[in-house]
């Protein structure tokens, strides 16, 4: 048996290789017919030059077990959550790395009706399988179909979520990072056009290309946002959008070019929800909490926090019934969406309540940000990771009003609060401090447990 490193929380990823190769993607993809009896399986990739093997050796993979396979070709993560259910298929495969390294790639998974695989819901299985890599004779029957149509009806299904009659005129910016974003955009730009919407776009490093010229795609990194920043002024648009690799994030820009922390757009979001449907639940990750509960509290809604990751928001979002959900890294989850995220929902909603409030997006969010203010997501590639968080809580949580333990550790007092975490994904761990209404302490805060971590604050 051969352990398989690519496996991780909730997803494949690892480097090319030695970690992730063509006959390990094709033992993956007949465990995962296998494992989950599938007999029909949406499959898709983005744009990196990695993911055509990739993707090839998996659907052989399939196939030798006789599943049917609806090729999506290049695609968004979305598309293919979307295509799983829209098909009735058992279960759908991209292939992407996301915003992980050139020398990365991996894919994420789901079960009939776009439902999560995690440990507990079949990852576990596949893993299984494809470890002991002992499958038995291939069964025939197998083909590949282009999965025809699913783009549009995905397009459709999007723009179902606004309404175009309470769009205003808006310039809005653009950034695919040459990421997979670019041809989905079009089709929702061109339908966007066909319906009425007054809306204008200025693109930028827009079509795919799998040598990444302006560098890997992902807008959370404080030294990738800039350029889209400048882009939104030069442009003078009334917000900015980027996305990362497989668009299952998007990431705001306001017209000052400023970028707005995800858990502000949670919060604006779940606000906008809450408008609609009062009362209903919003499920929320452990990191930075404070601004969401509150907006939800207001608006008379129901906060339902849950474990960080897709998997976890997910599973929650039908558990609860909640209309929707958001994570402070960009993910953003829909009830009507297959309770699955979406990176082009969220900036189409962000343009309908500016239509619908009147204003600016700024104008919407920097009360919230002064209200609580918080840290941004510090990351720390540590020695000896465990070692670091007993000093922290040693030091820590003897004046702690409360304790979370939802997801590493939150410690709680009468102004701020942090949460420090290992991530699912990578080997770091993960820093986040919020205040009522204070910057200075927040900042006050993250220098004394950098501090005790033994890492120099970044100023």
């Amino acid at each position: 048996m051969t352990r398989l490193t690519c496996f991780k929380a909730y997803d494949i990823r690892g480097r090319l290789g030695a970690e992730l190769n063509e006959e390990i993607a094709h033992r993956i993809g007949r465990a995962f017919a296998q494992g989950l009896g599938a007999k029909r399986v949406v499959v898709g990739r983005d744009c990196r030059a990695s993911s055509v093997a990739l993707m090839a050796a998996a659907v052989d993979g399939l196939l030798a077990a006789g599943c049917d396979v609806l090729d999506l070709g290049l695609c968004g993560t979305e598309e293919m959550y979307f295509a799983t259910t829209h098909f009735g298929a058992d279960g759908g495969i991209e292939v992407t790395a996301s915003h992980n390294p050139m020398d990365y790639n991996g894919m994420k998974m789901v079960r009939a009706g776009s439902a999560p695989l995690g440990e507990a819901t079949g990852m576990a299985q596949v893993r299984a399988l494809a470890e002991a890599g002992v499958f038995g004779p291939e069964v025939p029957g197998g083909v590949v179909r282009p999965a025809e149509g699913a783009r549009d009806a995905y397009v459709a299904r999007v723009l179902s979520f606004v309404d175009i009659a309470a769009l205003r005129p808006l310039t809005v910016l653009v950034n695919a990072g040459n990421g997979a974003a670019g041809p989905t955009f079009d089709a929702i730009a061109a339908a966007l056009t066909q319906a009425g919407a007054p809306l204008r776009f200025v693109r930028m490093h827009h079509d795919p290309d799998a040598t990444f010229p302006n560098g890997i795609p992902n807008p959370l990194l404080p030294e990738n946002q800039p350029v889209t920043s400048a882009a939104v002024l030069a442009a003078g648009a009334d917000f900015g959008v980027a996305w990362d690799g497989d668009f299952d994030r998007c990431f705001l820009f306001d017209h000052h070019g400023r970028f707005i922390a995800g858990e502000y757009i949670v919060g604006l979001l779940a606000d906008a929800y809450l408008a609609k449907e009062p009362g209903a639940s919003i499920v929320h990750d452990p990191r930075v909490v404070w601004n969401t509960q509150d907006v939800v509290a207001r608006a008379g809604g129901k906060a339902v926090q849950t474990r960080t990751g897709h998997v976890f928001l997910k599973q929650a979002m039908r558990d609860t019934g909640a209309v929707y959900g958001g994570e402070m890294s960009a993910h953003h989850y829909f009830r009507d969406f297959m309770a699955c995220d979406s990176g082009m929902i969220p900036w189409l909603l962000v343009a309908e309540l500016l239509g619908r409030r009147g204003g600016t997006l700024a104008d919407l969010i920097d009360s919230r940000r002064a209200a609580f203010p918080s840290s941004g997501e510090i990351n720390f590639q540590l020695a000896d990771p465990k070692a670091a968080v007993k000093r922290v809580l040693a030091a820590m949580e003897p004046l702690a009003l409360a304790r979370d333990d939802t997801d590493g550790v939150s410690l709680s007092y009468a102004d701020w609060r942090f949460n420090l975490r290992s991530s699912n994904t990578e080997p770091l761990v993960r820093l986040n401090v919020e205040s009522r209404g204070d910057a200075a302490l927040v900042a006050a805060m993250v220098d004394r447990i950098c501090a005790l971590i033994g890492v120099p604050p970044k100023h």
